[in-house]
C-alpha cells in the first residue's frame, strides 16, 4: 500500500541526573565530593534512506523515543550516555509540527541527515559546586529535560516536472514511453493510486525526472475524490504538463479540463500556477485524420502563454518534440531540487536553565535552603520590597521548595536559612 502521511509523536531521551556522593576512604577525613555527571540522553535523527518511497511503516508505529542518559555515579563516574534514535524516511519526506502545521524540516537537497530533537544534557555531579564556603555540597544537578514533539510526516516526491491531468486522458501511458517507470495501466478511473516517478532520457541533453500525479478532479482541493491526496506531489516540480484528451474519447471538454485543474492547483498552493506550463493535447492518432479544429481551438485559447504541444502517447507523434521544449523550460532553473525552509525551530522551546538546589533540615526547628538556582534567583530579585519578596514566594512555591520544606516536617515559626537570609516559616 502506498503511504505519503503519517502521524508520530517523537521524545529524545532525558538527560542522567548528577550524583551526590563524597569520598569515604580509609585515613581520609572528611573526603571531598565525588558525585560524577549524568550521561546524555539520545537525540532523535532523522535520516534519509533512497530504498524507500513511502511511509508505510509509520502506519503501524507512530511512538519513537530515544533513550536517557544515566545517573553519574560515585568516584566521579560519568553515566553512560543514552543511544541516538535514527528514524529512516524517503527523499522528500516533510516533517511538521502537528499543532502548528509549520515546517522541522524538509529531508531532501542536503538535508539528508537531521537532528530534530536533542537529548537532554547531563547533570552535573556535586563535584562541580564545591567551594571555600561550601565544601560539603549536598546537591547535584538533575539531567536535562527530554525533548518531545507531536509531528506529521508528509512525503512530496522530488520530480522536475509535474503530469497533470483528469483520469484516462493518458498519463500513464505516456510516462511508460518518455521513462523507465512501468506504471499499471488500464481504463478505469483512478486506477493510479500512487504518484509514478521516472527519470526521461534525452539524446544529446540533460535528462530529468517526470512525477505522474495521480487523477485530479474538480473538487480535489477540498477533500474531493483521491485526488486531494496526491495535489502535495506536484509542490516540488518546477514545470507541469497539461496531459489533456484532445479528441474527447469520454466525451470531456479539453479546455474545460486544463481551467478545472488549474483552478485545484491554485486553490491548493497559489505558487503553482506561476510555473510554467505546457499543453500535451494527447490522442491525436483518435483524431479523424486531417481534421484539426479541436486542437486549433485548444491553441488559440491558450497560445502563446501556454504552447501547445499535438502527440500520441501510443504511436509517440510529437513526444520528442514536446520533451526537448520542457528541458528548455527546466533550464531556466537550477539543478537543484525545490526544498521547503524551515518555520519551526524545536530547540527554541528546549528549558536550558534547570539548576539544582537542595533542602535540609539542620536541627528542630532550622532548615536550609541552597544551590545554584537559588543563587541566581536571589541575584536578580530585591528582597526588601514588597514586590521582590512576593516574587521570592511564588519562586519557592512553584519550585516545589515549600512542598519539600513541608515535608521535612517545617513548622509555623520555623527558620529557614538561605544565604545569609533567615525568614521566619508561617503557612
Amino acid at each position: 500500500m502506498f503511504a505519503d502521511y503519517a502521524k508520530i509523536f517523537i521524545k529524545s531521551g532525558k538527560g542522567g541526573d548528577g550524583h551526590v556522593s563524597f569520598r569515604r576512604e580509609l585515613y581520609v577525613a572528611n573526603g571531598g565530593p565525588n558525585g560524577g555527571d549524568g550521561g546524555k540522553g539520545g537525540d532523535i535523527i532523522f535520516e534519509v534512506d533512497k530504498g524507500l518511497n513511502t511511509l508505510y511503516e509509520f502506519r503501524h508505529n507512530h511512538n519513537y523515543k530515544a533513550e536517557s542518559g544515566q545517573e553519574g555515579g560515585k568516584q566521579n563516574k560519568t553515566g553512560k550516555n543514552g543511544e541516538d534514535l535514527i528514524i529512516k524516511v524517503p527523499e522528500g519526506t516533510i516533517i511538521r509540527e502537528q499543532e502548528t502545521g509549520k515546517i522541522v524540516a524538509d529531508m531532501s537537497g542536503e538535508n539528508q541527515r537531521v537532528t530534530v530533537l536533542k537529548g537532554g544534557r547531563g547533570g552535573k555531579g556535586n563535584q562541580h559546586y564545591a567551594t571555600a564556603t561550601m565544601q560539603v555540597p549536598k546537591y547535584a544537578q538533575p539531567g536535562q529535560k527530554a525533548m518531545e514533539l507531536y509531528v506529521t510526516l508528509e512525503l512530496k516526491s522530488i520530480a522536475d516536472v509535474g503530469l497533470a491531468g483528469f483520469p484516462n486522458v493518458g498519463k500513464s501511458t505516456f510516462l511508460s514511453r518518455v521513462t523507465n517507470a512501468d506504471p499499471k495501466i488500464a481504463n478505469y478511473h483512478f486506477t493510479t493510486l500512487n504518484p509514478n516517478l521516472g527519470v526521461v532520457d534525452l539524446d544529446g541533453g540533460k535528462g530529468f525526472v517526470i512525477a505522474d500525479i495521480p487523477g485530479l478532479i474538480e473538487g480535489a482541493s477540498r477533500g474531493v475524490g483521491l485526488g486531494h491526496q496526491f495535489l502535495r506531489h506536484i509542490e516540488r516540480t518546477k514545470v507541469i504538463i497539461h496531459m489533456i484528451d484532445a479528441a474527447s474519447v469520454e466525451g470531456r471538454n479539453p479546455i474545460e479540463d486544463i481551467y478545472a485543474i488549474n483552478h485545484e492547483l491554485e486553490a491548493y498552493n497559489p505558487d503553482l500556477l506561476n510555473r510554467p506550463q505546457v499543453i500535451a493535447a494527447n490522442k491525436i492518432d483518435a483524431i479523424y485524420e486531417g481534421t484539426n479544429e479541436i486542437i486549433d481551438a485548444i491553441k488559440a485559447e491558450f497560445e502563446p502563454e501556454i504552447k501547445v504541444f499535438p502527440i500520441s502517447a501510443v504511436s509517440g507523434k510529437g513526444v520528442k518534440e514536446l520533451l526537448f521544449y520542457v528541458r528548455e523550460l527546466l533550464d531556466r532553473f537550477d539543478d537543484e531540487p525545490i526544498v521547503f525552509e524551515q518555520e519551526y525551530d524545536p530547540f527554541e522551546f528546549q528549558d536550558q536553565k534547570e539548576l539544582p538546589y537542595s533542602v535540609e533540615k539542620i536541627q528542630d526547628g532550622l532548615y536550609s535552603v541552597e544551590g545554584p538556582r537559588i543563587e541566581r534567583m536571589l541575584g536578580y530579585t530585591n528582597l526588601d520590597s514588597e514586590k521582590g519578596f512576593m516574587f521570592f514566594q511564588d519562586f519557592m512555591k512553584k519550585n516545589g521548595i515549600l512542598k519539600e520544606l513541608e515535608t521535612l516536617g517545617i513548622q509555623d515559626g520555623d527558620t529557614v536559612k538561605i544565604y545569609g537570609h533567615q525568614f521566619d516559616y508561617y503557612k
